[in-house]
């Protein structure tokens, strides 16, 4: 658990998240620019492909021939403006507090670790040979995770349609994200879209968060006496 303490030194600039929202947008805009079937291509070079492409039975030789960057690759590239708005969304929500307690580079390792480890779990649990797994939202799963194990008491702010009016209203964050987790779990069997959308990969995200914010929890604290002059 955190304590807020008044800082007696200027806040360290955050820079990890607006760099990784950046370059989402630079990466899938300059997709959108190329033609179609060089946007296809693009997806089979970079995207991460289950069935094969990248080898799981001997993960010494995907490290060598390279094809275990995909996991990396794939995090930058998405299928439309609805894919990429989504997790740009959540990845400002979560990702600025995190960050801010974290720092840029434990939170830059935990996005691109998370995003690897949760196309990982894509390409081992949908197992079809020519899938190709892309998008953020992993790595946006793990940062939620990783804010719920750092924020358990924190809440969101909230708007509900009441009638004809909307209403603005503080919820704890641990509920709306268990409720998100929740979510992701039945998707996963049953949801919209399945076969389309890598549920499992949310899934494993946002448990890597949750474990890689525990990890360096002490680690964190430590940043946080020092930040503050202790």
């Amino acid at each position: 658990m955190f304590v807020s303490i008044p800082s007696r030194k200027k806040a360290p600039f955050r820079w990890a998240t607006p760099s990784l929202f950046a370059l989402l947008w630079l990466a899938f805009l300059w997709a959108e620019t190329r033609p179609d079937a060089a946007q296809d291509s693009l997806l089979l070079d970079w995207g991460a492909l289950s069935g094969g492409a990248l080898n799981l039975q001997n993960g010494w030789e995907s490290l060598r021939d390279g094809t275990a960057l995909r996991l990396f690759s794939a995090l930058f590239l998405h299928a439309d403006w609805a894919h990429l708005l989504g997790n740009l969304v959540f990845l400002l929500i979560f990702g600025l507090p995190a960050e801010r307690t974290m720092g840029p580079w434990r939170f830059l390792l935990l996005f691109l670790l998370g995003g690897a480890v949760s196309n990982l779990a894509a390409v081992v649990s949908i197992g079809s040979p020519d899938s190709v797994i892309i998008g953020a939202s992993g790595a946006v799963s793990a940062v939620i995770g990783a804010y719920l194990a750092l924020f358990p008491t924190a809440k969101l702010g909230v708007v509900l349609p009441l009638g004809l009016f909307l209403e603005f209203v503080k919820a704890p964050a641990s509920l709306l994200i268990g409720i998100w987790a929740l979510l992701q779990v039945v998707f996963a069997y049953i949801g919209p879209a399945f076969g389309a959308v890598a549920w499992s990969a949310h899934i494993a995200g946002f448990l890597f968060g949750v474990v890689f914010a525990l990890f360096v929890r002490a680690a964190i604290a430590r940043r946080l006496r020092q930040r503050q002059g202790y």
